[in-house]
């Protein structure tokens, strides 16, 4: 095997989500997100967006919820948030020095230079099992 400095490099990253009632997650990602699993097998269920996959998996863990695990990249957040919400979605409220949210929106300054954007805006909700979610807007 060769092993080089890009091993990972070209790699695609599939993010895992812990899910204690799989079928209240899916019945959560279907009615709040909609969103409909692409495949499943026992103990998961495997979502594609984009070009991105994630799976829900049964786990008699649970995430802690104190940092965001999974976020989507949208062009207009506004009206993807007023969509969630007319579904049921809760958002989080942020205060913190320098962070604060205004109808469920952070205007985040900065961004990362190869995303060509100035800054972000920004969004966070939590899934039916708790996991932390977020959704971001890139500001050009």
């Amino acid at each position: 095997m060769n092993v080089s400095g890009d091993l990972l490099a070209r790699a695609r990253v599939a993010t895992r989500l812990p899910a204690q009632d799989l079928e209240r997650a899916r019945r959560f990602y279907a009615e709040r997100l909609g969103l409909e699993p692409v495949d499943e097998r026992p103990g998961g269920l495997l979502y594609r967006c984009g070009s991105s996959d994630f799976v829900l998996f049964r786990s008699t863990g649970a995430s802690p919820g104190t940092f965001t695990q999974m976020a989507f990249e949208v062009d207009d957040l506004t009206t993807v948030v007023a969509e969630l919400k007319r579904r049921g979605v809760v958002f989080e409220d942020v205060d913190v020095p320098g962070f604060k949210t205004r109808d469920s929106i952070a205007e985040i300054e900065g961004n990362y230079p190869s995303k060509g954007a100035r800054g972000e805006r920004g969004a966070w909700f939590r899934d039916s099992e708790g996991n932390l979610l977020g959704i971001g807007e890139p500001v050009v």
